[in-house]
């Protein structure tokens, strides 16, 4: 057999030795991992096969809101909504019981709400993504459809809720009044993808 010019045998056999020698340390140090992973991804393939029932009303954050229930930032995302945000990196959450997100600094003197629960989600770059949950009196859905309007918000209603959005800038704000709560939002700079529905969507089913 022809040698390759410039490859030296006595270099070669150790190196390769030393390789294979990585490979087994290595192949054995993942070994523990195996059960683990094939448990994880049978877990995925049943949870998408098997069939769920839809959410009664009190199941959601705001049927637990309207009930006097803790809710925490949990619940008002939607399991594909809070991987999304998680797995940013370096991603931190804010939870409190801070007024809602609103650039109408005035917004929340009208309403007077009683936050239930405010997250405010913040990521390396700086950018952040802000929701609150929060009960309201039976008249401030009116005054803030006419308050947000008045600062250029579009605003629509339908399925007995009121909904206004605003695009300032890097800002999106939304707004949601339904049942006697007010659902707020407000990203800068930071823009999941269907953000504002998708949050509408799990807090209210």
């Amino acid at each position: 057999m022809a040698r390759v010019g410039g490859r030296n045998s006595w270099i070669a056999v150790p190196a390769g030795l030393i390789c294979a020698a990585v490979v087994a340390v290595l192949v054995w140090m993942a070994l523990p991992m195996v059960p683990v992973t094939v448990a994880w991804a049978g877990d995925m393939l049943r949870n998408a096969t098997t069939p769920r029932p839809a959410p009664s009303s009190e199941d959601t954050a705001a049927g637990r809101a309207l009930a006097g229930e803790p809710v925490d930032c949990r619940a008002l995302y939607s399991p594909s909504l809070w991987n999304e945000l998680t797995w940013q990196g370096r991603t931190i959450l804010d939870q409190a019981a801070d007024p809602p997100p609103t650039d109408v600094a005035a917004l929340t003197e009208v309403l007077t709400p009683q936050v239930r629960v405010s997250c405010v989600w913040t990521d390396r770059a700086g950018r952040t993504v802000a929701t609150s949950l929060a009960e309201i009196p039976p008249d401030a859905p009116a005054l803030a459809e006419a308050a947000l309007r008045g600062q250029g918000f579009a605003c629509a209603s339908g399925d007995g809720a009121i909904r206004c959005t605003r695009t300032q800038g890097e800002a999106v704000e939304s707004h949601v009044m339904r049942g006697g709560l007010w659902l707020a939002s407000l990203e800068r700079a930071w823009h999941p993808d269907d953000y504002g529905a998708r949050v509408e969507r799990s807090v209210f089913g």
